[in-house]
């Protein structure tokens, strides 16, 4: 399964040097689950080589949450043969459907850096919750080249994600929304750890 699982209630964890995989990869979550509140702050994941994983890093929370997950950390990350490096679905479902909600687990604060190696499926996921956008993600010296040139593969995609590229970016993730979402919802006491 996951190489690492982080959960609710975590702060001010440093993972480093982690040799990963097969598996699923470093996980957050999955987070907020039967509408449960979830908090996770000040997250570093650096220095990881990871060979053959469905993802590399990612963070995953339920429809309908709370709470938030605010200075995650994601550098110099060696992939190799990963389906999914880079990954952010707040839309996580373990069966065959779940229902829409508006609650969300807020996401901000999310930085990614030195992501380099390759993949088999996409570069990118960045699927953020429509009420509430992930703010605050970081891409800075992303280079994710695929497996195999000749296959056709995914193009990154975002949702809702909100941030900035610090550098140039291979592939170029050119559906990051730059700045702030336009209605940039002050986050209720509902979203508060």
């Amino acid at each position: 399964d996951d190489c690492v699982s982080i959960q609710t209630g975590c702060s001010n964890v440093y993972i480093h040097n982690v040799n990963c995989g097969p598996g699923h990869g470093i996980s957050i979550g999955s987070l907020g689950k039967d509408n449960t509140k979830a908090c996770v702050s000040n997250i570093t994941v650096r220095d990881i080589m990871m060979h053959n994983t469905m993802n590399g890093v990612r963070i995953k929370t339920w429809q309908g949450g709370s709470g938030n997950v605010q200075g995650v950390l994601f550098s110099n990350i060696q992939v190799s043969e990963v389906q999914l490096p880079i990954v952010i679905d707040q839309f996580y479902c373990d069966k065959r459907t779940c229902k829409n909600q508006t609650a969300a687990v807020a996401l901000s604060g999310i930085t990614y850096e030195k992501i380099r190696g390759t993949y088999t499926v996409k570069p990118v996921h960045l699927a953020c919750s429509d009420s509430l956008p992930c703010i605050g993600v970081t891409l800075s010296a992303i280079q994710l080249k695929p497996m195999q040139e000749r296959y056709h593969l995914y193009n990154p995609f975002c949702w809702q994600s909100y941030g900035e590229l610090t550098t140039p970016t291979v592939p170029p993730i050119a559906c990051l929304q730059i700045g702030k979402p336009p209605n940039n919802k002050v986050q209720s006491n509902y979203d508060v750890c």
